[in-house]
């Protein structure tokens, strides 16, 4: 497969990955200033809307085996760009019901149109190489489109509120032009199909592979690691580090080293294994973390080299798990089924992380703008990730012998 095709499969990842920023990291900030929602209802909010996102993905990862991939992208792409809009452009009455029913039409078009996307590149990828190549350039657009939706905030508005508001009108422009190159340039491959079967056999074959099972522990323990700090980024660097008009750069920051990180990644796994390389990221990672948990008012310049560490951690995040996985999934011959428990392990992460944090932080006595509960803030950002982060090393260490195919 040539470099350009390569590239044209990866460039629809941009348009996703650059509504996913501001979905999972503007929005809890958004509603609690602009609408006023207090912590505990908007937390509330969220874990419903992420579980009911969360629960749907095994059943479109089944649909993703039984339809065309391609076609299964492209009628998701209207309703995912239609609930991204009305989600960043709320109403002042009734914002709670807005929040809910937006997030859900944002979630179901962008989990479909994602799953399909996944096995769509498992397709044409014929070996474990090319699968690996395939979701680096997948991840290396979407570290791009997250770095373009955590600047152009402050560059098209004087705040940050108004910012994210004008983000919602930049993606459908930039979703048709790529995926107008995408349908263009890549085929349809060619799927390795499992028989027909209904959805509950198809799971059960899909957690009857032992190592997909045990790359699924050491995912959701990775995952959580990183959704904790995503949900309560924002909220640090402005209460923690009282530098909220930095909080734009330092994401920025952060995205783009995890860009530039993954052909070091690809590099590594190639020489060492996949296995060996994440491990690696995960002790960087740790590292990131420990610094974190130090930092204090005013401490720009440590905390964007902290964001460097943990952004080159986060290439090997991007890259390696879901690359590992779409070769597991050509094994079993339903690729979108596998890839379909795998968003939903993802998402249950991010859902826990937005759904019980942000509660336990209300009862913990933090208040957003108000100086009071840093010290939880900062134990909920720094100090926990690193403890799931532990536990994945240890657990991919454990079983690195199974991952590595």
């Amino acid at each position: 497969m040539t470099n350009g095709r390569i590239l044209a499969y990866g460039l629809l990842g941009l348009p996703l990955a650059f509504a996913a920023l501001p979905i999972y990291v503007h929005v809890p900030r958004y509603y609690a200033d602009v609408a006023g929602m207090p912590l505990a209802l908007l937390g509330a909010i969220l874990l419903g809307a992420r579980l009911l996102d969360a629960g749907v993905d095994p059943w479109l990862g089944w649909l993703a085996d039984r339809v065309s991939r391609p076609r299964m992208v492209a009628l998701a792409l209207l309703p995912f760009a239609i609930g991204f809009v009305a989600l960043l452009n709320p109403p002042t009455d009734n914002v709670s019901l807005w929040l809910l029913a937006s997030l859900a039409l944002t979630y179901l078009g962008f989990s479909a149109a994602t799953v399909a996307y996944q096995a769509w590149g498992a397709d044409i990828g014929v070996d474990s190489a090319l699968r690996t190549r395939l979701t680096a350039a997948r991840e290396g657009f979407g570290l791009l489109g997250v770095v373009l939706a955590a600047a152009l905030p402050a560059l098209i508005a004087t705040n940050l509120s108004d910012g994210i508001a004008r983000l919602s009108w930049i993606l459908p422009p930039l979703l048709l032009i790529a995926a107008a190159t995408t349908f263009s340039r890549v085929g349809a491959g060619q799927p390795v199909l499992a028989p027909s079967q209904p959805l509950l056999p198809s799971l059960r074959r899909v957690f009857a592979d032992v190592a997909f099972r045990r790359l699924l522990l050491v995912f959701v323990a990775n995952g959580i690691a990183a959704a904790l700090p995503a949900t309560l980024f924002l909220f640090f660097v402005a209460d923690v580090l009282q530098l909220e008009k930095a909080s734009g750069p330092l994401l920025a920051v952060y995205f783009i080293a995890g860009a530039a990180s993954l052909p070091l990644w690809v590099k590594l796994s190639a020489r060492y294994g996949r296995v060996f390389a994440w491990l690696g990221a995960i002790v960087l990672s740790i590292i990131a973390f420990a610094g974190a948990s130090l930092l204090g008012s005013g401490d720009l310049w440590l905390f964007a080299a902290i964001c460097i560490a943990s952004g080159l951690a986060l290439g090997a995040d991007l890259a390696l798990p879901a690359a590992i996985a779409a070769d597991l999934g050509e094994r079993q011959g339903q690729a979108g089924a596998c890839f379909g428990v795998w968003n939903f392990v993802s998402k249950l992460n991010l859902a826990l992380a937005a759904g019980l944090s942000l509660p336990l932080l209300g009862a913990l006595g933090y208040q957003p703008g108000s100086g009071a509960g840093l010290t939880s803030l900062t134990f909920a950002y720094a100090l926990l990730p690193l403890a799931f982060k532990a536990l994945a090393g240890a657990l991919l260490w454990r079983w690195r012998h199974s991952l590595e195919i």
